[in-house]
């Protein structure tokens, strides 16, 4: 593996600046459209799996944060307090408990349950100098992140779901998770909720590793503060380990929230809140995929996919992009240095247009093949079926 924030900027894929920050990297134009098409991946896949989406701001009342637990439980990792008239603002080290005051926004009935709310959200961690580092590590996280209200005896399905998506979503990003782990609470931390909802979370954690047939090592000390949790493990170039996709239960938010639904009786009833992640935040996932795939990502969210070098005048550059492509045009330089200069950007396809074969195209792969000369919509054709298959090859399968 290459250090992601050496090849990272190497590729142009992001950058960061002492005058905006320490932890606070800024996406360069290639960066930017790699991450557009994954988030873009991730919210069709938790459409399609009943999801809907929210907006909600990155800051809170401090009263909020009290009310949820935070501060007195995560507090360290919290930037200060806001003054702002007589009331104080904070910025959100999560995204629960806006998404516990959606559900509570007006009143819900078991036909509503389970209610998967998601959003690629902001938040804001104090992280210390010290342990900030590339993309891993951060200070402003933008967190691909879900929350789950159900009744108790749907949570086991709903965690099953999460694996299930989980898995998904890492095969067709090209990521390879090291272990599982399954977090639990540990001696000299403060947790929410009472020893018989704990017991509870954690059997429902356990059994649903067990029907997925995961492999998984136990972590005490690792919980959160409110449940127990299934963390899936990375690890990066360095040999470090870090958390990129979470399931997590939660008796406690909903009791401190005093959320509820009506349920078949009539009655008032309190839900389960599983939160869960499926690729974590955008920017330690990007750390890892740019070392496991060295920078030359699957077609379907690499930068650039097509680089077209013209030796004579031609439309196909301007029907690509049409036809959906991320293309990048090279005019100058002899044709031996521009073909180094896009292979150096790990551009998935060259495309030659030469005098030699008139409205044809020969296509060079990043791998070194190359393919007898085709007319231009034949081409633009076999990427975009790669790109549309999400396929982890070059040329799709017969």
């Amino acid at each position: 593996m290459i250090d992601h924030r050496k090849l990272g900027r190497e590729l142009d894929l992001f950058d960061s600046d002492p005058m905006i920050g320490a932890g606070l990297p800024f996406w360069l134009p290639a960066g930017a459209a790699a991450r557009r098409e994954i988030e873009s991946y991730l919210y069709e896949l938790e459409r399609r799996n009943g999801y809907q989406h929210v907006y909600s701001p990155a800051l809170g009342r401090r009263a909020m944060y009290e009310r949820s637990g935070h501060l007195a439980n995560f507090a360290g990792d919290m930037f200060p307090p806001m003054p702002v008239g007589e009331d104080e603002l904070m910025l959100r080290p999560s995204l629960c408990p806006h998404h516990a005051l959606i559900f509570k926004a007006r009143q819900r009935s078991y036909r509503e349950m389970p209610l998967r709310i998601a959003e690629l959200g902001q938040m804001y961690r104090q992280e210390r100098s010290g342990v900030l580092g590339g993309l891993s590590r951060v200070r402003s996280i933008a967190l691909n992140d879900s929350h789950i209200f159900c009744a108790p005896a749907q949570a086991a399905q709903e965690v099953a779901g999460v694996l299930r998506l989980m898995r998904e979503s890492h095969a067709a990003l090209g990521l390879r998770p090291a272990s599982c782990q399954l977090s639990l609470r540990g001696p000299g931390k403060k947790y929410g909720g009472d020893d018989a909802n704990w017991a509870q979370s954690e059997a429902l954690l356990r059994g649903a590793l067990s029907d997925a047939a995961m492999a998984y090592d136990v972590k005490a000390g690792e919980a959160a503060f409110y449940g127990p949790k299934i963390d899936v493990q990375v690890v990066d170039a360095a040999g470090r380990e870090w958390t990129i996709a979470t399931v997590q239960i939660d008796f406690h938010q909903p009791e401190r929230f005093d959320l509820s639904y009506v349920d078949a009786s009539g009655a008032k009833a309190r839900p389960v809140m599983v939160h869960r992640s499926l690729a974590g935040s955008m920017e330690r996932l990007f750390g890892q995929l740019i070392e496991e795939h060295g920078g030359a990502f699957p077609v379907w969210y690499a930068p650039v996919q097509l680089a077209v070098l013209p030796l004579v005048p031609s439309s196909f550059a301007d029907e690509a992009i049409a036809a959906g492509l991320r293309v990048s045009v090279h005019h100058d330089g002899s044709l031996g240095a521009r073909i180094r200069e896009a292979a150096l950007r790990k551009v998935p396809y060259i495309a030659v247009i030469g005098a030699r074969e008139e409205g044809l195209v020969s296509l060079r792969l990043r791998d070194g093949r190359q393919l007898d000369p085709m007319p231009g919509a034949e081409a633009i054709a076999l990427i975009s079926a790669v790109a549309a298959a999400r396929s982890a090859q070059l040329l799709a399968r017969p």
